[in-house]
């Protein structure tokens, strides 16, 4: 009984895919999303790095800062739209306890975390639609993120907008990197 007990569990651990959330360490990222397609180091250290599933349908844009992720993009490589269900879901995977509820203050499709530690937007970005999640913790008036390191230190995550960071996954070498992904 007991080792039917341990093959049960040891088929289940295989087959449940590994999950990575906003505010996970690098490693468990990198072992959720697959192939690295960029990494860029940014002038203020932070990294960005995008992410291809071996044959999967999305592409997975990270910014990580003391190594945490801060902001998390999804987008299909084939450049449609998300589903509301493939929207909820991630969303729901983001959710570290709390809920998501649209914010329905502004054009573009945002959702706020019920924690107030979080926010998210649905929007096309340079011609593809994506779900971009970030840490909201520090925002300040002039557009920019703070997120508080392991040593207790500021981090800052800047944002041309509201809805848009710095560096976005379809920003550069896209094209070729989803074809070669």
């Amino acid at each position: 009984m007991k080792q039917l007990l341990v093959l049960v569990l040891t088929v289940l651990a295989t087959l449940s895919p590994v999950r990575a959330n906003l505010g996970d360490r690098d490693e468990r990222i990198d072992e959720a999303y697959g192939n690295v397609v960029e990494r860029h180091l940014l002038d203020d250290g932070r990294v960005s790095i995008l992410y291809h599933k071996d044959q999967g349908p999305y592409l997975y844009f990270v910014i990580f800062a003391n190594g945490r992720s801060v902001l998390e993009g999804y987008s299909r490589v084939k450049g449609t739209d998300l589903s509301e269900k493939e929207i909820a879901r991630f969303l729901k995977a983001n959710a570290a306890g709390a809920t998501w509820s649209p914010d329905n203050k502004t054009k573009e499709r945002r959702f706020i975390r019920s924690d107030d530690k979080a926010e998210a937007t649905y929007a096309t970005t340079d011609g593809r639609p994506t779900l971009t999640v970030r840490t909201k913790e520090g925002r300040t008036r002039s557009g920019q993120s703070s997120v508080i390191g392991e040593q207790g230190e500021e981090l800052r995550v800047e944002s041309r907008a509201w809805g848009s960071p710095v560096l976005h996954p379809h920003s550069r070498d896209y094209a070729t990197a989803s074809k070669t992904a």
